[in-house]
């Protein structure tokens, strides 16, 4: 899967690490529900840390169309809310087991 965090680049993530970023992506929708801006911080900073670790940095010249495409590192609460909402379920498809 690869996926595109804005203003940053693509990453290729394998689906074996899918389970954890959903993970990541619970932890994101509970911090949201609770209106936490620095709970919302620390979840989405480890959401995208994960991304970086886990996945494998796609060249800037490769022309790889994103899976997903996840808001920058400063992206507000509410930008990632709306975000959510659009997609239904949180930021990560559901693949997990």
């Amino acid at each position: 899967m690869i996926m595109r965090v804005m203003g940053e680049g693509q990453y290729e993530v394998g689906e074996d690490h899918l389970n954890r970023l959903n993970q990541l992506d619970d932890e994101l929708l509970t911090a949201l529900d609770s209106g936490d801006e620095t709970r919302f911080r620390e979840a989405y900073g480890k959401l995208l840390d994960a991304v970086r670790q886990l996945g494998t940095r796609v060249p800037d010249d490769s022309l790889e169309p994103s899976d997903l495409i996840l808001p920058d590192a400063e992206a507000s609460l509410d930008e990632v809310r709306r975000l959510l909402l659009s997609e239904g379920e949180g930021i990560i498809p559901g693949f997990a087991e």
